[in-house]
């Protein structure tokens, strides 16, 4: 006789912490928890333990939607012709800050 297995973990999250006011968020990581107040917690005593951020966003995982790398030719090859949305024709004036 075969003993099914049980997952007995706790949701997994996903980590976004924003190292300073105005600047983006980046993905720290992933926690499990049973839910968001201990996803939370779990996020903050991982990531932030010596003030590495000042704002956390946590995300359940199997709520993140992702392209297929596989598809990235198709799936990008439209931006490719559209080269004004890319800042690489005018030169950044010196002392100009990255807020």
């Amino acid at each position: 006789m075969t003993e099914e297995i049980k997952d007995t973990q706790w949701p997994l999250w996903e980590v976004f912490i924003q190292s300073n006011p105005g600047l983006p968020y980046k993905h720290a990581g992933s926690v499990h928890g049973s839910d968001k107040e201990i996803a939370m917690q779990n996020a903050r005593d991982t990531y932030t333990r010596r003030n590495e951020g000042t704002s956390i966003w946590i995300v359940p995982s199997n709520s993140i939607v992702a392209s297929n790398p596989s598809d990235s030719d198709m799936f990008f090859e439209p931006s490719n012709d559209k080269i004004y949305r890319h800042p690489t024709f005018y030169v950044m004036p010196e002392g100009a800050l990255n807020i």
